[in-house]
Order: structure tokens, then sequence, then C-alpha cells
């Protein structure tokens, strides 16, 4: 009697643990979340990872060499056309400029002076012609020595001489004008050349020399920015570069404001692929300036190529590969059921498929749960 209530209370202790064991661990390791595909718009896209760069990058150097007495901006300051940069050292260019005015005074009054002893010389000639032409009279008359028209025709001759050579001396003065003139035009030149303007608006992005640095012409002094031609310089895989067209929109995201999406645009696709890495750089301008910028920082790009109406979508974590090809597993009659997909186009976190409906109860695969298996029974 008592050995079969041993055997009683083993076979109800190992039915209860069965019970467990099935309602606890069979039931739950076969039991799926399903889901049905959503019918709407998928949005394909390209991410890729590039620098803040720019189409014009203006490197500000002095049109003549020397040194810096002054830089009136500095890195991540934002200057206007025409605004003053730079003043070199003239050395003594402001008194070379002082000279030349003062030549320049001296010729024109010298001009003034002879024209007025031309005036009187001519004035001088009248009434040395009018004596001549009496003594001429005179002589034919008789009443007039040879001595005295000869004196009379010598003063009209040396007039016209002295009238001549002061003309010459008004043009030999006339020139010493110009000469002087265009002496203070070369002066003031160079002294214009020492002062240093910004080509555009922008946003200076480097200072590369200092005040009292002595610089040749090409030594660059400052870096400008123009900031409307700024972009992002990314390289994208030739497979799929074909894809990307300028005018496509995009979303850009600075390393260093991860939390803000700024508005972008295909702006450039170079027409040469990297034959190393093969691959192809992308340009991806920014609708709204970040305020403040910083060139070469790290920037992540995501380009909008195409978009979809109408299909079928499903999340990429219930597709799964077999043999190299991508499928699902449907759930019918309680079963699960492999099914390759026919794949219409996938961005990161959906893909489109044409040989389902919109009916259909795909099982979302776990890797906790029981593996599924084709005809594999499913709650």
């Amino acid at each position: 009697m008592k050995t079969f209530i041993k055997y009683l209370i083993t076979l109800v202790i190992i039915a209860i643990l069965a019970g467990v064991f099935y309602k606890k661990v069979y039931i739950p390791k076969s039991t799926f979340t399903t889901i049905k595909p959503a019918v709407g718009e998928l949005h394909v896209s390209i991410r890729g990872i590039g620098n803040v760069s720019a189409l014009n990058i203006y490197a500000i150097t002095a049109q003549t060499g020397g040194k810096i007495l002054n830089i009136l901006t500095d890195e991540g300051m934002w200057v206007k056309k025409g605004d003053l940069l730079v003043i070199m050292d003239g050395v003594d260019l402001p008194e070379q400029l002082e000279v030349a005015k003062a030549s320049l005074l001296k010729a024109q009054y010298e001009v003034k002076a002879l024209q007025s002893a031309l005036k009187n010389q001519k004035v001088q000639k009248e009434l040395l012609a009018v004596t001549y032409k009496r003594y001429k009279r005179l002589k034919e008359q008789k009443f007039a020595a040879q001595a005295e028209y000869d004196k009379a025709k010598a003063d009209l001759q040396g007039i016209d001489a002295t009238i001549t050579a002061t003309a010459s001396q008004i043009d030999s003065a006339k020139a010493s004008v110009v000469i002087a003139s265009k002496n203070i035009d070369v002066i003031q030149a160079k002294i214009d050349r020492l002062k240093v303007y910004a080509p555009v608006d922008g946003y200076v992005t480097a200072k590369e020399a200092e005040v009292t640095q002595n610089v040749l012409p090409s030594t660059p002094i400052l870096k400008i920015v123009d900031p409307k031609t700024l972009w992002v310089e990314t390289k994208v895989d030739e497979r799929i570069s074909s894809q990307i067209k300028p005018m496509q929109k995009a979303t850009i995201i600075l390393r260093s404001q991860p939390n803000t999406k700024y508005e972008g645009i295909v702006k450039r696709v170079a027409a040469m692929s990297d034959a190393v890495t093969l691959e192809r750089e992308i340009d991806v301008a920014f609708e709204t300036i970040p305020k403040p910028f910083y060139i070469n920082e790290q920037a992540e790009i995501q380009i909008d190529v195409k978009t979809y109406s109408d299909v079928l979508k499903i999340p990429l974590n219930v597709i799964v590969q077999k043999k190299g090809k991508l499928g699902i597993w449907i759930a019918k009659d309680k079963h699960a059921h492999y099914l390759n997909i026919e794949k219409i186009a996938q961005n990161d976190s959906e893909i489109a498929i044409a040989n389902i409906d919109k009916n259909t109860q795909i099982i979302v695969p776990d890797s906790h749960k029981k593996p599924l298996s084709d005809g594999m029974k499913i709650h």
C-alpha cells in the first residue's frame, strides 16, 4: 500500500512539472509576435560622413611685403565686404608722397609764371612790330637810317625767339606737372596697397600671422569663408553614388550639435572618383547657415534619393536570410512558413516588398525563443 502511494505521488509530481514546463516554458518559447505590413510611403536615403568646408575660402594676403602694423579682426568674427582688415607698414612712403606733392606744386607755379611771362612777351612783340613797321616805312622814304631799321628788325626777331623759348619752357613745365602727378599716383597706389580689405561678407576662420611680423605678398594673414558657399564634403561608394543628383534634399548633423538637424541640398556631385577608395565626392550645402560654424568639423549627412508611394512595407527586424536570399517567416494556420521576398527598396529601418498582401501575418523572430523551422507549430 505504501509503495502504491509513493508511485502515485511521483506521478502527480511529474504531471505537475510537465504542466508547468508546457505552460511556462514550451508555450512561451513557441509564442511569437506577429505584425501586418503597413501601406504608405518609403523614403530611401543614403548616409555619409564628411567634413564642413566651403566652395569659396579666401586666403587674405598683403599686396606688398613688409611688416604688419595692425590686424583689425580675429578668428570667429564676421566681416562685411570692404571692411579694413590689415594695415601694413609703409616705411617712408608718406614722406615720399609729401615730396611728390611739393614737386607738383612747384611745377604748377612754374607753368603759371612762364604763362604770365609769355603774355607780357606777346604784348611787347606787338609794340616792337609797330616800331618795326614805322622804321621800315621811314627807311623807304629815306627819313630813317639803316641802323635804326636794322635795330627795330632785330628787336622784333629777338622777341619772337624769346616767345618760342618761353613756349618750350611752358611745355617742359607742363611735362613736369604730369610727371609729378603720376609720381603722386604711384606712391598713393603703394600706400593704398598697404591696406587690405574684405573681398566678401564672410566669417574669419583662421588668423595665420601676427602684428609686427614681416610677411611676403604671398603669405596668408587671414582666411575668410563665404558662408553662402558653406557645405559638407563627403564620400559615397561608387555603387550607390549614381542615385544621388544635384538639388536632392538632405539632412546635416554636426558633431558639435548632435541634437540639431540642419536642412541641406546636394550642390555638387564630383565628376571624378577616387581611384583608390572607389568613392565619389558629394557636396551638400546648408540651407540655413549654423552660427558659429567650424571648417573641417565632422558631420553626418542623410540624402533623400527617392520616395516610393503606396507600397507595402515592413520593419527590417523581421527580415531573415537563407542561402544568401532575403525572406520572412509568415504565420498560417498556426504554423510557421518561410517565404522569399521580392524587395522593391529599403531604407535604414524599413523595406518595401512586392509578393505579399496587407493581411499577411508576419512573424517577428526572437533569438530568446525556439528557433523557427518550416511547418513548425507556433502560438
